[in-house]
């Protein structure tokens, strides 16, 4: 039961199936994202604690010596190569098993 709907006594819970699967829109709109599979990343975010989608300017992501500058909208950011992590193609977004995702990372499979 979502939180937000109190359940009046007698009645049938609602269903909460539109708050537990993504929409076909939802889906379309993850798709259009731009992705290049050699330099789309995720950075860990110190903010909010979670990670951010950036794209990946200079570094080796196979060198864990190697440092990574990252593009995130108009900002750059620096991160040694281990906290940086390979984007699932967008097909993948929202998707439901983590068997088929490609690169099971901590920012893959938390859900930011």
């Amino acid at each position: 039961m979502p939180g937000h709907i109190k359940l009046i006594k007698g009645q049938v819970d609602p269903d909460p199936t539109e708050f537990l699967l993504p929409s076909i829109d939802m889906k379309r709109a993850d798709q259009q994202k731009v992705y290049d599979s050699k330099k789309s990343v995720w950075i860990p975010c110190p903010k909010t604690g979670g990670y951010r989608e950036g794209l990946l300017e200079s570094g080796d992501l196979e060198d864990p010596a190697s440092k990574c500058l990252v593009a995130v909208g108009h900002e750059k950011f620096t991160h040694k190569s281990p906290e940086v992590g390979k984007v699932n193609p967008p097909k993948f977004e929202k998707c439901e098993d983590m068997v088929n995702l490609t690169f099971l990372n901590d920012a893959s499979v938390s859900g930011i």
